[in-house]
């Protein structure tokens, strides 16, 4: 969750595998080869508005259950196609399944995706100190801002929500954002740079991003899909 509860803090954010979606099927190479009116299926609102944005002529249908559950309705010719983390089929051993991996342009991820958080009591010095051997310190300040973004906008797996951080080459942080109607026919975007990777910097970006996006009618935006929620 975007915020802990209390008494309970993040011990360690450990390297991040690959951040971005993936997309399988076996019969098309990309989303773009798909015929109109193919049917694509995932369990994410952020996916789920983004490939509506791009081919609105495809068929973008709910997929629950596990990554194996998944890739058994596909195999079994429930859907043309569907888009999973790269980072769950990699480290599964599933990564031969993965036909194309989506640029972040096409498909931006979603706050955190690809890293493992390892969630403590507060106050636990001694679990603190053995787990900080295991702490990415780039992965921490890169999944602090996109968490940043998402705590102001309410995030969650309700919400169609993208925020990804990257390094920039020389140092420093960029960060990207975007909100969707469900639909995918609106789309807001924001992004910063920031010239350092410290825990308040990597926050301040975070805090930066969101209220460009606020500006722009965020808030209103995901409050009309959620019905006011």
């Amino acid at each position: 969750p975007m915020l802990l509860p209390d008494g309970f803090v993040l011990g360690a954010i450990l390297s991040r595998e690959d951040p971005r979606d993936a997309f399988v099927s076996n019969r098309y190479d990309s989303l773009a080869a798909l015929p109109a009116g193919a049917r694509v299926g995932t369990s994410s609102l952020r996916r789920a508005a983004q490939i509506r944005g791009r081919f609105p002529a495809l068929t973008v249908l709910p997929l629950r259950g596990n990554v194996n559950t998944r890739l058994a309705k596909l195999d079994g010719g429930a859907y043309d196609a569907i888009v999973l983390a790269a980072a769950g089929l990699k480290r599964l051993g599933l990564v031969e399944r993965i036909r194309q991996v989506l640029p972040p342009s096409d498909s931006l991820p979603a706050a955190g995706q690809g890293a493992l958080g390892i969630e403590i009591l507060a106050g636990r010095d001694d679990l603190q100190a053995w787990l900080a051997p295991l702490n990415d310190a780039a992965t921490q300040a890169q999944v602090q801002a996109e968490r940043a973004v998402s705590r102001a906008l309410g995030g969650s797996c309700r919400v169609p929500l993208a925020a990804y951080c990257e390094p920039r080459p020389g140092g420093g942080l960029m960060l990207r954002a975007r909100v969707a109607s469900l639909d995918g026919s609106r789309m807001l975007e924001a992004g910063a740079q920031g010239d350092g990777d410290s825990a308040d910097e990597a926050e301040a970006l975070g805090r930066r991003v969101s209220a460009d996006l606020i500006g722009q009618g965020a808030l209103a935006l995901l409050a009309q899909d959620l019905g006011g929620a």
